[in-house]
């Protein structure tokens, strides 16, 4: 059986893709398994063999006391017998799924797969993505035969990123197996390691649309609060007090809005959307949701350049800070950051955007932008835009906002992070989602 031979060291585990997924799970396991760390990037690989997370999540010492080895070079993956899948799932510019690198991982792990081995897919993916559109893609480029020669699985990925108390061990893993067999063994071997413990799907089906519909719900419940924040704003009411009233209730919960972006929550929903259209079915409520959430960057900016106008301020003489740029709080994660809408939709009106942020690197902005981020932020602004919730900008407070702001200043707090009647009393225009 694969799970004692991974045990007694015998045979090597795989990990395919050492991203913010791959990474802390590859380290999880090399604490039990012989692991061999993947990844495409040389670059990335020497990072983490100098001990440094690419991701900026993990520190050194979660490198040290690990028996893994990392590599570029695919070749060393015939090496492995238990292979673990863990790259990237976009969307293109047409919200439709980008399977390239999983198919890629596919074909690396199809030319170093032998009989009695097992793959994994970790990647969040449709229903039906691993069987109808991974394997073959394994079995054409090993000659195997699922069940007969080898083993899959589908055990999907629940990393938070920047939580430092949900980490990989701490959260219950959903696992699938092809067979009976390959549950049983796949349960086994990160039963090693994840002590929250194991939850056995009744397929890898299953599995998959468990995944997908996690982010999807908390989607939608978002973008029902996103479009009552516009409601609310015509009415002039404060959609946070709103929130604090409501749930006073037992069975109210509390989302709350703002700009939903990262490769999970504003990815996922088009995945299963993709896939029923593909079935003949248009999907009604998850699009809409979509539509709403995608929509926010361009309601706040206009919001903000009517506040503007009414002060007299011509939009193409202001100049506006925005504080934070990654997708969410206290990461350096940009990819598909929703500020990066907001800045875009400031500059159509001709408004000079600033932008700063603490955990962004001012290179990977550039580069993947072409957009400039400040060292600190300047001085004379006619507004700022606290964009994301660093923890670095708790205790900011209504005399610092003032200090580098000129007259009728106006700050737009998009989580929610400062007192309202501090800010009023201080005389600053103060407006939240």
């Amino acid at each position: 059986m694969i799970y004692e031979a991974l045990k007694r060291k015998e045979k090597k585990i795989a990990v395919i893709g050492l991203g913010y997924v791959g990474l802390p799970l590859a380290l999880e396991f090399a604490k039990k398994f012989s692991v061999i760390g993947f990844d495409i990037s040389a670059e990335r690989v020497e990072m983490m063999r100098n001990g440094i997370d690419p991701s900026e999540e993990l520190d050194a010492a979660a490198f040290k006391n690990k028996d893994i080895v990392f590599t570029a070079n695919p070749e060393e993956l015939k090496n492995a017998h238990f292979f673990v899948v863990s790259v990237p799932t976009p969307v293109d510019e047409h919200k439709v799924p980008n399977l390239k690198p999983l198919i890629s991982a596919s074909e690396t792990v199809g030319k170093a797969l032998k009989k009695g081995d097992y793959v994994v897919y970790e990647s969040t993916v449709y229903p039906g993505a691993t069987e109808e559109d991974c394997l073959p893609v394994v079995e054409k480029f090993s000659g195997l035969k699922l069940n007969r020669d080898y083993k899959a699985g589908y055990s999907p990925e629940r990393i938070n990123p920047g939580d430092k108390e949900h980490t990989v061990d701490k959260i219950l893993k959903i696992v699938s197996g092809s067979d009976e067999e390959a549950l049983d063994q796949i349960a086994k071997v990160y039963g090693e390691v994840i002590t929250a413990g194991i939850y056995k799907a009744q397929s890898i089906k299953v599995a998959e649309a468990a995944k997908v519909i996690e982010n999807t719900q908390r989607d939608l419940n978002i973008s029902l609060m996103n479009e009552l924040s516009i409601i609310f704003d015509r009415m002039g009411i404060d959609t946070r007090a709103v929130i604090d009233a409501a749930g006073t209730k037992w069975n109210f919960i509390k989302f709350y809005p703002g700009l939903v972006g990262g490769h999970c929550i504003s990815v996922d929903p088009y995945y299963l959307t993709y896939k029923a259209k593909q079935l003949g079915y248009d999907p009604q409520v998850i699009l809409s949701g979509r539509r709403i959430n995608d929509g926010m960057p361009a309601f706040v900016a206009k919001r903000l350049v009517q506040k503007m106008i009414q002060k007299g301020k011509t939009p193409q003489k202001t100049k506006v800070l925005v504080m934070g740029f990654t997708f969410k709080e206290n990461v350096a994660d940009i990819r598909n950051t929703k500020v990066v809408d907001l800045v875009r939709e400031l500059m159509d009106y001709s408004v000079n955007v600033h932008i700063v942020d603490p955990y962004a690197d001012p290179n990977d902005v550039v580069h993947e932008y072409k957009l400039p981020i400040l060292d600190k932020p300047s001085d004379n602004y006619d507004a700022v835009i606290v964009a994301v919730n660093h923890r670095d900008y708790d205790g900011f407070t209504p005399e610092y906002f003032k200090s580098i702001m000129n007259g009728a200043p106006i700050v737009m707090d998009l989580k929610g992070v400062y007192d309202q009647k501090q800010m009023e009393a201080a005389g600053i225009d103060y407006w939240r989602l």
